[in-house]
């Protein structure tokens, strides 16, 4: 009986968030504040200004604006982007598509914890360079992405509104254009009741006063006189962070290292620019006619006294003594709300919260000392409170007398008390999948789907119910588990407590030897996990392939049975395979032998791994994301793989691979019996490149691999002694030399978006067109994303172009493929985007890389 009350109390006090609720996943060590933090945080308490900003990716972004308008203007700032980068390139590692999706979206909350924006998205996917909106919209859901911009708006309630680019071609971008087309669509459609009606059970319609285009030299031409635009200068100093906002901005911008962003600070005047799309014209302001006051709300003057008061009083070296003010402030704001509904009420009610709890030198955490969590089993939470005051603290605990009645607990000043507990996770909990990626979506459109209402109950906040309008616009998962603390806060001179309640995600705590204290999101996790060794298995014969699948346990003891579903024509021996995993967190692989029938159709179709729990099917594998500059992530993708079956003959054996930015080619050359050796830059010598019957570069390799400066002339060397090299698209700008090639060529940032463009070969009787694989038309179907990327838009006549494409209404593209015969050997530079082809299991890529590294054999 004690045990089941314990647990009724405690679940009280346990708030499960998992990934149906709204918030910012808080990875990191719990903030402590500086005495000049908090009082910027008090002076912006008085400001009641809002502006959102709105672009299309991460890093379109004006870091240095936000910077200025959130710690200079200390107005509500947002960066509203439509998408969350999905299909541009990764700079630091392999992840492509969701993953770096998930990583962009980490680099850009890393962002806006340092320059003081907030971040927001839409449900747009990226899927790749378009070029323009039309071709955009053909693919976004125009309609539900402007849905999403309209909610955000009306959510957010911004005085001015903010676009990085205009709407028209010299936005350069299709994406870039349609943002800023939506933003002006979105701009009147938010004050309107009519549209999107659904939304207003939650928030009123808002109309800002104004949208303006922030422009800038890029956009204008040469020698146009900017005075007719209004101008402010962002690069002022703040002494408060001891920083200027061009260094402040460096450090956010530099956030986004997948992209390769890394920022010089900029101090001194930095002029922005602005010219008007919607709205009241401004002339000397962005917020011009706009009262930043506590005058704006009805009975607020009162407020705006009470806070003035505070920041007039405040002492930085004991911030403890603004707690009764604040909590005056906090009395006062209270009666407002109570009296009437607006929207700063709950945006300076959290804010002043936050700032008592900082003031008061309160540290309050929830940690664990184990990663993850299986759904159904006990974990140990220990919750610590220090008070670093003089102030009287009251602390509710999870100890319940036998009246019912919680037993309090003071926090005396300096000593921290702990207090550990164990917390069963119910069976209902969803595991900590990123919500956006928990259903399937569209090559557009990413699909928010939850099967009726996610009801939660956490202490003293009764039920709350969370729709999928709630989750638009939110940037990622909360903390799959929260803890709510009550404290009762008596300050001097203060007849009654008051009792503020603040959430605490519940987290990961480790301590690396080299980095230290380190945190991470808990994580709740499937009883098994199960992952598909590989990412596309290529049979271009009817002999099996060995296809290993890793089982992980989530808990101890799991046992279960182990199978392939795999599509007519195709047979797995075995055909299922008992398991069981005696520990947490153990992994065991088996393997299964694959095979196509005679019957077997040609082309790509899926595998996918399923593990049978109790009944239960589980097919979902356990992906962590971990780079030092943002929180560490789990994702749970489905565990499928591609299965290709296609007629493939090949040439040579030994294949030399170097790396540029990361990629998965080298899986697939294994994949089709090449023998692969992943070469670092110093094994870039004539007798070492002399055993490989070809030499292939990774994506990006000439941008990011210092030392081909000086090893460009061996590589060389080894193509003209009868090597075959082949080189992977090179982005034009950052190149580590100004030639690539052995003979001239002029990288661009020429393209093809539309990836099945209709294809013409150009010279027929080319061999890398002929051998040891014929190449039709037929191998340009299915492919995704984009066909190719960074075609050079001049070169050397000795280079011989293969086929060219284009995208409608363009001109035709001929350097997909160049190819040159150099001494004895041959050299070829190619911007089709193999890269993500060959992953994705598109037959034809392999049977294109397949001709290119057979080339001369």
């Amino acid at each position: 009986m004690r045990l089941r009350y314990f647990r009724a109390v405690l679940s009280a006090f346990l708030l499960l968030t998992s990934q149906f609720l709204v918030g910012e996943a808080q990875a990191q060590a719990p903030k402590t504040w500086s005495s000049s933090e908090i009082l910027l945080g008090l002076k912006k308490l008085n400001v009641l200004g809002s502006a959102l900003y709105v672009a299309a990716h991460p890093d379109d972004e004006n870091t240095r604006l936000i910077a200025y308008l959130a710690n200079g203007r200390l107005v509500e700032t947002g960066y509203l982007s439509c998408t969350r980068g999905d299909g541009g390139q990764n700079l630091i590692g392999p992840e492509l598509r969701e993953g770096l999706g998930v990583i962009r979206t980490q680099e850009l909350l890393a962002a806006r914890r340092i320059d003081g924006g907030r971040q927001f998205f839409t449900r747009a996917n990226d899927f790749g360079f378009s070029k323009t909106p039309e071709e955009t919209f053909t693919i976004w859901d125009k309609e539900q992405v402007l849905a999403d911009m309209v909610w955000v708006i009306r959510q957010r309630r911004p005085d001015v509104m903010i676009t990085r680019f205009p709407p028209d071609a010299r936005a350069g971008h299709g994406h870039h254009t349609a943002s800023a087309m939506l933003a002006i669509e979105a701009f009147s459609a938010a004050a309107d009741p009519k549209r999107f009606p659904e939304q207003l059970q939650y928030v009123q319609p808002w109309q800002a006063r104004r949208l303006l285009w922030n422009t800038g030299s890029f956009f204008v031409k040469a020698g146009e006189d900017m005075s007719q635009y209004l101008k402010l200068d962002a690069g002022g100093y703040n002494p408060l962070l001891g920083q200027s906002y061009g260094e402040i901005a460096a450090r956010s911008r530099s956030q986004h290292r997948s992209q390769g962003f890394g920022s010089s600070a900029q101090r001194g005047e930095a002029l922005e620019y602005f010219q008007p799309l919607k709205g009241d014209k401004a002339t000397t302001d962005l917020f011009e006619g706009v009262d930043m006051t506590w005058n704006r709300v009805p009975g607020g003057a009162a407020v705006g006294k009470l806070v003035d008061e505070v920041i007039r009083k405040y002492d930085p070296a004991n911030p403890s003594a603004s707690v009764a003010g604040l909590l005056k402030v906090r009395t006062a704001l209270q009666k407002l709300k109570e009296e009437s509904s607006n929207y700063w009420f709950s945006e300076k009610q959290t804010s002043l919260d936050q700032l008592i709890q900082a003031s008061l030198g309160l540290h309050l955490a929830a940690t664990v000392s184990e990663p993850n969590v299986a759904l159904g089993q006990t974990i140990k939470i220990n919750r610590e409170a220090l008070n670093t005051s003089d102030i009287h603290i009251t602390w509710h605990r999870d100890v319940y007398k036998s009246d019912g009645q919680a037993a309090t607990g003071e926090l005396p000043k300096g000593k921290v008390v702990s207090d550990p507990v164990d917390f069963e996770v119910p069976l209902a909990t969803s595991i900590s999948q990123p919500f956006w990626l928990t259903s399937p979506g569209t090559i557009g459109m990413y699909r928010i789907d939850l099967t009726g209402i996610k009801t939660v109950q956490g202490f003293g906040f009764g039920k709350h119910q969370w729709t999928i309008q709630e989750l638009i616009g939110k940037p990622d998962n909360p903390a799959s588990i929260s803890v709510w603390n009550e404290c009762l806060i008596l300050a001097p001179g203060m007849k009654e407590s008051q009792t503020l309640r603040f959430e605490v995600p519940v987290q990961y705590k480790s301590t690396d030897p080299v980095e230290g204290e380190k945190y991470r999101p808990l994580t709740v996790v499937p009883p098994v996990m199960v992952n598909v060794g590989g990412h596309a298995y290529v049979f271009a014969d009817n002999q099996p392939k060995t296809i290993p699948v890793t089982l992980r346990a989530g808990k101890a003891g799991v046992k279960g049975t182990l199978a392939l579903n795999l599509p007519k024509g195709w047979t797995a021996e075995p055909a299922s395979i008992p398991f069981e995993l005696g520990a947490k967190d153990a992994e065991q692989t088996v393997q299964f032998r694959v095979q196509p029938d005679a019957g077997a159709a040609e082309g790509k179709s899926e595998l996918r791994a399923v593990a049978t729990v109790d009944g239960q099917a589980y097919s979902r594998g356990y992906q962590t994301i971990a780079y030092t500059h943002i929180p560490t992530q789990t994702l749970f993708p489905e565990a499928v793989a591609p299965l290709v079956k296609l007629d493939l003959r090949r040439k040579g054996q030994e294949i030399g691979y170097l790396m540029g930015a990361g990629d998965e080619v080298p899986d697939a050359l294994r994949q089709i019996g090449y023998t692969v050796t992943l070469l670092k830059p110093e094994d870039l010598t004539e007798p070492n490149l002399r055993r490989f019957d070809a030499v292939v570069l990774g994506v990006r390799a000439y941008n990011t691999l210092d030392r081909l400066k000086t090893l460009q002339p061996t590589l060389l060397k080894y193509v003209e002694q009868g090597g075959n090299l082949v080189v992977q698209y090179v982005v034009n700008r950052g190149t580590v030399l100004p030639q690539i090639g052995p003979y001239p060529l002029t990288l661009s940032t020429d393209r093809v978006t539309v990836e099945n463009a209709p294809v013409t070969f150009l010279n027929p009787t080319q061999p890398l067109l002929n051998t040891p694989n014929k190449i039709t038309s037929k191998d340009f179907e299915g492919w995704v994303q984009e066909q190719g990327l960074y075609y050079p838009s001049q070169w050397d006549p000795k280079y011989q172009t293969v086929l060219s494409s284009n995208d409608p209404g363009e001109k035709a593209k001929e350097s997909a493929i160049l190819v040159a015969d150099y001494g004895k050997g041959h050299y070829i530079y190619t911007g089709l985007s193999l890269f993500r082809e060959l992953p994705a299991g598109v037959p034809g890529a392999y049977r294109i890389l397949t001709n290119m590294v057979s080339l001369g054999k």
